[in-house]
């Protein structure tokens, strides 16, 4: 058809840097001042021609309302995205990568700690990523009959290859030739809102409990404690099970208040999570976790205060039950170029490092456990000086736990230094070192340090 050799022929013109504009509405004169420039020959120029003057007039296209925004397509206001009639589809992500040299303890007798942070085993080096792996988020929104509506997507990819387990592509990574990197996609929900009522969250999203440790903590930009450094996984520690409980991503059903003079609060019903360490379980209950926040300004300072707390009944296939709960407390504080930051957990029947880690003993008591971090940053212009300390502690039952279990964990502690560079507004330049410890119930004990140097960017 002529109009599919028009559309060749035109984007052939186009490229050779000839207007196609003047010769919209006219085909015949396009068709002419290709075949003078060489484009057609002599036969297909008389066939095109004759194909035109068969071919039945085109339909009248329909017109297009004054107003009708439904029919356009357009860029969004801000960020990276488009609107689309009625909705708004925006695009947010980053991309990291750290060379990552981990000085590791030497392996003995006396360095063994069950779930312990500290790297043994031998020096090791990577190019892998940070506390976050890469990430891809879509959002899709509009407005529907006075409602505020949302989809939301996230895919967080790494840059390691992935050797997929239990875990999925947080297991220990696989450092061959062929292998791939694996997408960790760690979000997807809706939201439903409107001024005055505040939203609805369902799908699967960050959780309530412990979320803001880790969304204030320094290392969420870079490494912090590896986890092991041989095999990347898509992730390393950070501060994860060194001062706080990693909040995970869950499903849930969530819903936030409006912002109320700064006090803004969340509850939801989660998924029911089995422990990774008891016996099987059947629970019939659902987990629940809430949160409540508080935002405000004094004249230079400015304040942001926390308190979390989560819930779930456990019940053993075998018979027996037992409840974990935790609390979290916090807040940050800015005055000037100094930005602060102290938190606290306690917990019972959570474990340690993830959620139910360590929870129970083998007969399904549950262990209590507490941690805490401090920190501090400093910024000047582009540079940002920055370190923190912080330690989880995890306790035994009884005496039988302790006879049964001598090198579990006692406290994980690790201390991290960061200087920061901001190239621009997209790309950080991040310099740490981190030295982590273990020590175990029975005295046993370890100790690495890293260094990793890398960037981070934001779209």
């Amino acid at each position: 058809m002529l109009w599919k050799v028009l559309l060749g022929t035109a984007s052939a013109v186009a490229m050779m840097g000839v207007s196609t504009t003047a010769y919209a509405g006219n085909s015949q004169a396009l068709l002419k001042r290709l075949h003078d420039k060489g484009i057609l020959s002599d036969a297909e120029y008389n066939e095109l021609l004759k194909d035109e003057a068969e071919a039945p007039a085109p339909a009248a296209a329909a017109p297009v309302v004054a107003g009708d925004t439904a029919k356009f397509v357009r860029a969004t206001d801000s960020g990276i995205g488009l609107q689309v009639g009625p909705a708004t589809i925006k695009f947010s992500g980053s991309v990291n990568g750290f060379y990552v040299y981990d000085n590791a303890a030497k392996p003995g007798a006396n360095t063994a700690v069950t779930g312990g942070i500290a790297s043994v085993g031998g020096n090791t080096s990577a190019v892998r990523n940070g506390l976050l792996p890469g990430f891809l988020k879509v959002d899709a929104t509009t407005t529907q009959n006075g409602w505020d509506v949302g989809a939301h997507f996230g895919m967080y990819p790494g840059i390691n290859s992935a050797a997929w387990g239990a875990l999925g592509a947080n297991n220990g990574g696989q450092p061959t030739a062929l292998a791939t990197a694996g997408i960790d996609f760690r979000e997807t929900y809706l939201t439903i809102g409107r001024k005055g009522f505040g939203e609805l969250k369902i799908g699967r999203a960050i959780g309530l409990f412990g979320s803001e440790a880790i969304l204030n903590d320094i290392t969420l930009l870079s490494s912090g404690p590896t986890g092991g450094n041989a095999a990347p996984a898509n992730t390393t520690l950070g501060r994860i099970g060194s001062g706080y409980i990693y909040t995970d991503f869950q499903p849930q059903m969530t819903y936030t208040t409006p912002s109320m003079s700064g006090f803004q609060a969340s509850v939801g019903v989660f998924q029911p999570l089995n422990s990774l360490t008891a016996g099987a379980q059947n629970n019939s209950s659902p987990g629940f976790q809430g949160k409540v926040t508080y935002d405000g300004a004094f004249d230079a300072v400015k304040l942001h205060l926390w308190a979390s707390g989560i819930t779930q009944e456990h019940k053993f296939v075998a018979g027996g039950s037992y409840t974990g709960q935790g609390l979290d407390v916090g807040a940050r504080t800015s005055i000037g170029p100094v930005t602060l930051v102290g938190t606290y957990y306690t917990a019972k029947g959570l474990g340690t490092t993830v959620l139910n880690l360590f929870d129970t003993d083998a007969a399904g008591k549950p262990r209590s456990s507490e941690g805490y971090y401090l920190q501090a940053a400093l910024t000047q212009g582009k540079f940002t000086v920055a370190g923190s300390y912080g330690a989880s502690y995890l306790n035994h039952t009884d005496a039988a736990d302790r006879a049964a279990n001598p090198t579990l964990v006692r406290v994980n502690s690790s201390t991290v230094g960061q200087l920061r560079y901001g190239l621009n507004s997209w790309v950080t330049l991040i310099g740490e070192y981190i030295n982590s410890k273990a020590k175990a119930h029975n005295g046993n004990s370890a100790s690495s340090d890293a260094v990793a140097l890398g960037g981070i960017l934001f779209f």
